[in-house]
């Protein structure tokens, strides 16, 4: 795969960038009800309703049905309601029962409509985000686009947040927008249908170029909202990422005794987030205010004023020979239907608030989006140390050539069963710090190497290009496929799942079975490693337990090996795995892995482990290495 970096030159070779904070306040914190919004939306709802024939859609039109079903029972209930005032008011006994009685037997139908509109809505809230979800984490777990996320590329530092809080605020939010929209709009076009009939279609046009009016107005005034709204979800992200890193770190920060240092960093945060959460209440009570006069009280007296013309203008002919009771029923009627449609009018106008929130949380959704989709092809955004200041760390670069800028992803990676061969490869790190200028060695099949030199010199950075975590600078590195290749760390990984997953991870109990390995042939693995009286002491092979810290570091590490015994890779990287292990049990592990045809390369200070590998190399940690084969000479010098 070709790996494409976007290169953000800083002329330190130390980065000094925040990650996630690069881009602050530029176009991607942009947030306004524009055409960027409305693309924006589009790319995500073809996502949320994938067709026409799906679930979603299905709720959409349920929803629909039944708010216009609750908008003729409103305009029902209405009617119904002024006729019975107009019975009780005209002492007519017979009337009021029969329009009573008709009012009790709707309410079931009335109530109905409302239950399957709040139903409708909540389902949607559920299929829009397990949409959202499924599709991030599709892309985010496919490959190593979660390692890429937050190892090579620095613009989202808290993905986290984004996949889970912001992915269901968004689901919420659209949900909430079509039903607080769609509700209004159809009271209005109903109404104006109605009172179009009883008082003309002056009095529905007044109303709608006030709404258009206000609407324009209020819009401008909301424009903060959106990007008070993104900078809002950031500051919680940073917020959460301070508070992960004291758990993930505690014990080190318990030794520093470093709680008060911790406090200030976390209030600091803490504080930054309050502060700004203080602003937008502020401008939102302000808002509000605004909101209230112009969206509801102002909207009342227009209705008022439209209402009362063909009442208070006694010459109009509409009304030259009505009785008072004519009178009460006529203007309750379009004066409830002109309030309900001036209320519509308000909600839709408040709904342009709810719209400019959206608008935040839409951008940072499309930013994941947009992450998501380029890691996927390859394709990287970080800050880079200069390229010059790279052609200048080179060891001996004199020639023009040597002096050409690296591009990462240039070089070729070739699969190959039970071969490692690099050739001319230089080891650079994804920021484009060079620690190596040019590498080349070869490793077959049964020629176990032993990797030293002092730290920082690109130990983890060689196994780290060699499982293509990070892209290749050039060269060629010949390999096999990922599968044949496995790692062990110094702190080994222990799954969430049962004993069994330990061992077979990440494979499946399924998995096992169908490679034809049984409970039994596990049990011989522990027993290699010296862990068979775990099963007993966790309770078998099906006991689920906090594995990280049910098990000591040395059993933590004896786990890993068996995990190389079940697997078989063609090689394996031991990055100073055994260092928690007795040296007998470490001196047979390294003899049955010879047996079973696994090559290790491992890193170890340990002078026991010299007579068990064929080649070493040594990196010096300032541009140079050596790739030797081990006599017994080199051994008495490592001793």
């Amino acid at each position: 795969m070709h790996h494409h970096f976007i290169l953000c030159s800083v002329s330190s070779p130390h980065l000094g960038v925040k990650i996630g904070e690069k881009q602050t306040g530029g176009s991607r914190d942009k947030a306004a009800l524009d055409r960027l919004f409305l693309s924006r939306m589009w790319r995500i709802l073809k996502v949320l309703i994938p067709g026409w024939f799906t679930l979603e859609t299905g709720y959409v039109i349920l929803i629909a049905i039944m708010l216009i079903a609750r908008t003729y029972c409103d305009v029902w209930m209405i009617s119904n309601g002024t006729a019975i005032e107009s019975a009780i008011i005209g002492r007519d006994v017979k009337l009021f029962r029969y329009y009573l009685f008709k009012f009790i037997y709707a309410m079931p139908a009335v109530s109905i409509s409302s239950l399957f509109i709040q139903f409708g809505l909540n389902m949607l809230k559920l299929r829009f985000r397990q949409r959202l979800t499924d599709h991030f984490y599709d892309k985010y777990l496919r490959g190593n686009t979660y390692y890429k996320m937050t190892n090579l590329d620095n613009r989202i530092s808290n993905a986290d947040q984004l996949l889970t809080q912001d992915t269901e605020k968004y689901c919420n939010s659209v949900v909430d927008l079509y039903s607080n929209l769609s509700k209004p709009l159809l009271d209005i076009v109903i109404y104006i249908r109605e009172l179009t009939g009883a008082i003309g279609i002056q009095g529905p046009a007044s109303m709608m170029g006030y709404l258009a009016f206000s609407g324009l107005i209020l819009t401008r005034l909301r424009r903060p909202i959106g990007k008070m709204t993104v900078t809002e979800q950031r500051y919680e992200g940073e917020f959460r990422y301070v508070n992960s890193r004291l758990i993930t770190n505690s014990e080190e920060i318990a030794f520093y005794q470093g709680g008060e240092r911790e406090k200030k960093t976390i209030r600091g945060t803490f504080a930054k987030l309050i502060g700004h959460l203080n602003d937008f209440v502020m401008f939102r009570f302000n808002m509000g205010f605004v909101d209230n006069i112009v969206a509801k009280y102002i909207a009342t007296v227009v209705g008022y004023l439209v209402v009362s013309r063909p009442f208070l203008n006694l010459s109009d002919p509409r009304h030259l020979h009505s009785s008072h009771t004519e009178l009460l029923e006529d203007y309750y009627k379009s004066g409830r239907m002109l309030v309900k449609m001036a209320q519509a009018i308000g909600r839709i106008v408040l709904a342009g608030r709810e719209m400019t929130r959206l608008a935040g949380f839409t951008a940072r959704v499309t930013d994941l989006m947009s992450v998501l989709e380029d890691l996927n092809r390859g394709h990287y955004e970080r800050t880079m140390v200069n390229t010059s200041s790279i052609a200048g760390n080179r060891v001996d670069s004199d020639s023009e050539e040597d002096r050409q800028p690296l591009v990462p992803g240039s070089g070729q990676v070739i699969l190959q069963d039970h071969l490692i061969r690099f050739e001319h490869v230089p080891l650079v790190t994804p920021n484009g710090d060079l620690l190596i200028k040019d590498m080349t060695f070869e490793v077959p099949s049964g020629m176990n190497v032993l990797v030293c030199g002092p730290n920082g010199c690109g130990k983890s950075s060689l196994f780290r290009v060699l499982g293509e975590l990070w892209p290749l600078f050039g060269g060629k590195m010949t390999k096999p496929e990922k599968g044949k290749l496995f790692y062990i760390p110094q702190r080994p990984y222990m799954t969430i799942g049962t004993f069994r997953d330990q061992v077979i991870y990440p494979d499946s109990k399924y998995d096992m079975n169908s490679k034809g390995f049984s409970d039994e042939s596990l049990e011989d693995y522990l027993d290699k490693v010296q862990l068979s009286y775990l099963l007993e002491r966790e309770g078998g092979w099906d006991s689920i337990q906090d594995w990280m810290d049910v098990l000591s570091g040395g059993e933590k590490q004896r786990i890993a090996m068996a995990r190389v015994f079940y697997h078989k890779p063609q090689f394996a990287i031991l990055d100073e795995c055994t260092s928690a292990v007795s040296v007998d049990v470490e001196g047979f592990m390294y003899n049955y892995c010879k047996e079973q045809g696994i090559t290790l390369f491992t890193v170890s200070h340990r002078k026991s482990l010299w007579k068990h590998h064929e080649y070493f190399l040594h990196m010096d940690g300032r541009g140079k290495y050596d790739f030797k084969k081990i006599t017994d000479e080199t051994i008495e010098f490592g001793s």
